[in-house]
């Protein structure tokens, strides 16, 4: 059991933390069918597409300040009580603005909800915004805009998800040039849906500190050792990778190849109640299916903390806590 190890996650997109009982809390209160989304009280989909179509009726669900608050609240009481210490959450403003809430107000929901599991629980969270590479890139050019602007001291990061199989990574440089000149910490999906030809194009566009996933850089012995020499850190989740069929089982994923070949790896859950997961059983699964020891896994967590896009102040005290 990894129970007495701390944990860090610097992955999760905060909607897809939902878990599908407060979805169906949310769905009673605003009265929305969800029998096509969630069924015996788990969330339903095959594919990436049908997951993107029921991660976004399912984000739906929250409208108001108060409605992120308490989604923020509730998944990183979780994550504390399981023994984390630090969570970066993955927010998308231009949900907000689709609601009809608007991009400040759902930021500020989720930070009163960082707020108050900080109060309830001592646990460090910090926001990353993301633009949404399906929607091109004038939207993710906006969006590197509003968070250039928005001066929140939890919002420290930039990200951009969405349909990797879309647009190049070149036509989003602009967007990552703007966020880095606000001092923004710089992470992008790639090397997930797509291979290792797009964690290179990441590398070399958009210069990030991290890669969300990354995993598929295995495929190019070449790129693994640039990962490894340039110190960028991925993002692993490795139950998420299993449940969109990236690779077929866990025997054959390779976050043991990557860690042995000196890449800086952190353990996430990406989605966790979408793919049947949790930041524990991603800890247990490094452990007891990938063998990693203690001492290996408490290395990936020290990664995150040195990779976290936080003040140095924090930081140190983060380390601090680590054995604690």
């Amino acid at each position: 059991m990894t129970a007495h190890l701390k944990k860090a996650e610097l992955h999760c997109h905060i909607e897809g933390a939902a878990p599908p009982e407060l979805a169906l809390r949310q769905a009673r209160k605003y009265g929305i069918d969800t029998s096509n989304i969630i069924r015996d009280k788990a969330y339903v989909w095959e594919d990436f597409t049908s997951f993107v179509r029921c991660y976004d009726a399912v984000a739906s669900l929250f409208r108001t300040e108060g409605d992120y608050a308490l989604l923020a609240e509730a998944y990183l009481t979780e994550l504390a009580e399981a023994g984390t210490i630090y969570s970066e959450i993955i927010v998308s403003p231009d949900h907000g603005n689709t609601i009809g809430l608007g991009a400040d107000a759902y930021i500020e929901g989720l930070a009163a909800g960082m707020e108050a599991a900080k109060a309830r629980t001592g646990i460090e969270s910090r926001m990353l915004i993301t633009g949404i590479r399906h929607l091109g890139p004038e939207s993710v050019i906006s969006t590197a805009e509003y968070a250039a602007m928005r001066r929140h001291p939890l919002v420290t990061g930039f990200n951009l998800a969405g349909e990797e199989r879309m647009h190049s990574v070149a036509e989003f440089a602009r967007a990552f040039d703007i966020v880095r000149d606000a001092g923004l910490g710089l992470t992008i999906h790639a090397g997930e849906l797509s291979g290792a030809f797009s964690v290179r194009d990441a590398l070399d566009h958009v210069r990030p500190a991290r890669i969300s996933h990354g995993v598929r850089a295995i495929d190019d012995a070449g790129l693994v050792k640039r990962l490894a020499d340039e110190g960028v850190v991925l993002e692993v989740c490795p139950g998420s990778n299993i449940s969109l069929k990236v690779f077929p089982d866990f025997a054959s994923h390779p976050l043991r190849p990557l860690y042995d070949a000196g890449v800086r790896v952190t353990l996430n859950s990406d989605d966790p109640p979408f793919f049947h997961t949790s930041l524990v059983q991603e800890y247990e699964i490094a452990a007891h299916v990938m063998g990693f020891d203690d001492s290996e896994i408490d290395r990936m967590t020290r990664t995150a903390i040195e990779s976290a896009f936080v003040d140095e102040p924090t930081r140190e005290r983060l380390l601090s806590a680590l054995h604690v």
